[in-house]
């Protein structure tokens, strides 16, 4: 079976049924939610009318995320997945964080079934690391991303003007040079890496190198031609043409700095990443100034947004379907 087949065959929609045997079938749905260099921090535990949903701190990324930020926004990724799963199976759900985990909890009663366009748009949503046309967004297409990007205590600009896009560009590359100067941060990233299928698919997470526009190659290949093109020039050049080639650039933020928020401001990403799919559109991050600890205070004060925390940077616009990541079996994310 092909690497496109396999990850397919995890990345689909299945026959749902309001029922306890089904969660494990939720659970899935809720991998399929977005990652830090898709490390998957999540933990699902499965109870009688309740799903748990737990930091799993054994996949940290200290590096790029030392406060461990992206890790519990993932957290809010899956749920928001989950919850759309659990609409389309007849199962009305109450979501909330539990400060006595630092996760969420999930109740669910049965209801009338509704199946929703974000609930169809989950197996196709991917992080397209691709230029796009640059074509701008329509009006009902911009409030349609509007509605989905805001949650309870996170908001959302959308930045839409070539001196906008080239503002955040110019925050992007100051934060490739900050992390490409940063030994502890090179090491990690390339930790998850996979280079080829094989790779891929015995881990089951990481950064697969056709996802990223790389080629499917062995390693000792991959690590010859990463460490040749690896520096911040090269990834500047790249993300410019990126970022100038978007409709859009939304900038997801908080009120609040703390983990309820971030798993919030998880679950409004999710939810844009679904509608722009669901309206034929891609979606990458650009989290460089969000990620650099020191920039994140002049990012958000050169936006406007004063002192909030800006929580991810998202390209929005038309280009072409990527290879997409694998996902661990739900057997290994159940505690």
């Amino acid at each position: 079976m092909s690497y496109a087949d396999k990850v397919n065959e995890t990345s689909c929609h299945n026959k749902l049924e309001a029922s306890a045997y089904d969660y494990r079938e939720l659970v899935r749905y809720a991998t399929l939610a977005a990652s830090s260099h898709n490390t998957q921090p999540w933990l699902f535990k499965l109870e009688s009318n309740r799903i748990q949903i737990l930091p799993d701190l054994s996949r940290r990324c200290p590096a790029v995320d030392p406060d461990d930020h992206h890790l519990y926004a993932s957290l809010g990724c899956a749920a928001e997945n989950l919850l759309l799963a659990a609409q389309a199976a007849g199962l009305a759900a109450r979501c909330r964080f539990d400060a006595s985990t630092s996760g969420v909890q999930i109740d669910f009663e049965e209801a009338a079934a509704a199946r929703s366009a974000l609930f169809d748009a989950i197996p196709l949503r991917q992080c397209s690391r691709s230029a796009y046309d640059g074509v701008p967004l329509m009006s009902n297409e911009m409030d349609q991303l509007q509605a989905a990007g805001h949650g309870d205590g996170v908001l959302m600009l959308l930045l839409t003007s070539a001196d906008q896009k080239n503002l955040v560009a110019d925050f992007v590359a100051r934060g490739n040079d900050a992390q490409f100067a940063d030994p502890a941060w090179a090491r990690e990233l390339k930790s998850w890496i996979r280079f080829n299928a094989k790779e891929a698919g015995l881990s089951g997470d990481g950064l697969y190198g056709p996802a990223m526009g790389n080629p499917d190659a062995p390693r000792w290949l991959g690590q010859l031609a990463m460490k040749r093109a690896f520096s911040a020039k090269n990834q500047n050049r790249k993300d410019r043409r990126h970022i100038s080639s978007s409709s859009a650039i939304a900038v997801i933020y908080s009120q609040a700095d703390d983990i309820q928020h971030w798993i919030e401001a998880g679950r409004c990403y999710q939810r844009l990443a679904l509608q722009a799919t669901a309206l034929g559109l891609r979606t990458a991050f650009i989290n460089q100034p969000v990620e650099v600890a020191k920039l994140r205070v002049e990012f958000a004060r050169a936006i406007g947004i004063g002192d909030r925390r800006p929580d991810f940077i998202v390209r929005i616009g038309r280009g072409p379907e990527m290879p997409r990541s694998y996902r661990r079996p739900v057997e290994d994310v159940l505690r």
